[in-house]
């Protein structure tokens, strides 16, 4: 990334988050393993940028687990293992590293521990307006299988929305980490052998959380998530789709 100062706004907010996702996306990609991380100095100097724009950005990929600066020992990338995974930056630089299907089985394992809880909390708490957000993502999914919508748009606003619906604040801040990480997950079922999301396996939930009944919303996103799950696993041992 190489930007002239004069194509950032008067807060250089551009600049900030262009040297944010190209830094992080270099540490993630592993091209510092091994080397010393540049000084704020150096970077401005490569990317062609002020020193307040290498310390914002820096400050960020610090508060991302990224990276820590200590006195004397200069700023240096921590391991993988301190990363804040559930930093939608994060997650999008290691999804863009390379196909893993390690980091999609945990990704996967993650979401049946957390999305079918979310659904019963739906069907027992969401509003009115909380469920036609969900009937509207469902409604999506119908537009895209029959291709007059986007079938990645539309099955990530349909777990979004019961996220949502769950009325549960902190079920809701998963919302970013799902929205990244599901443009893969379903990237690569519906990629696989032609799969697509499955229309009455989402009517199932969205029909539990309108009858109020939550073993069943519980049980509908259970069989959604399972279904990816076992994919992953029929298909580990063979060469990853890119």
């Amino acid at each position: 990334m190489r930007t002239s100062e004069s194509s950032r706004d008067p807060f250089g907010r551009n600049l900030t988050f262009a040297m944010l996702d190209a830094l992080g996306r270099a540490i993630v990609t592993g091209e510092y393993d091994g080397e010393r991380f540049p000084t704020e100095a150096e970077l401005a100097t490569q990317h062609l940028v002020s020193r307040s724009v290498t310390r914002e950005a820096v400050k960020m990929l610090t508060a991302k687990g990224l990276l820590t600066a200590r006195p004397r020992k200069g700023t240096t990338v921590q391991p993988a293992s301190a990363w804040n995974l559930f930093d939608p930056d994060v997650l999008r630089w290691l999804l863009e590293r390379k196909f893993s299907l390690d980091l999609l089985r945990e990704f996967t394992e993650l979401r049946i521990a957390i999305e079918p809880a979310a659904a019963a909390l739906a069907a027992r708490n969401a509003d009115s307006r909380a469920i036609a957000a969900v009937q509207a993502g469902f409604e999506r999914m119908e537009a895209a299988e029959a291709g007059t919508d986007d079938p990645l748009d539309s099955d990530i606003a349909f777990h979004i929305a019961v996220l949502n619906a769950s009325g549960n604040a902190f079920y809701r801040q998963f919302r970013d980490v799902v929205a990244t990480a599901l443009q893969k997950s379903i990237r690569f079922t519906n990629r696989f052998n032609g799969r697509t999301a499955s229309l009455p396996h989402h009517q199932a939930v969205l029909s539990a959380i309108e009858a109020r009944d939550d073993a069943a919303a519980a049980a509908a996103m259970t069989v959604i998530i399972a279904d990816v799950r076992d994919l992953i696993a029929g298909v580990e041992g063979q060469v990853p789709l890119r």
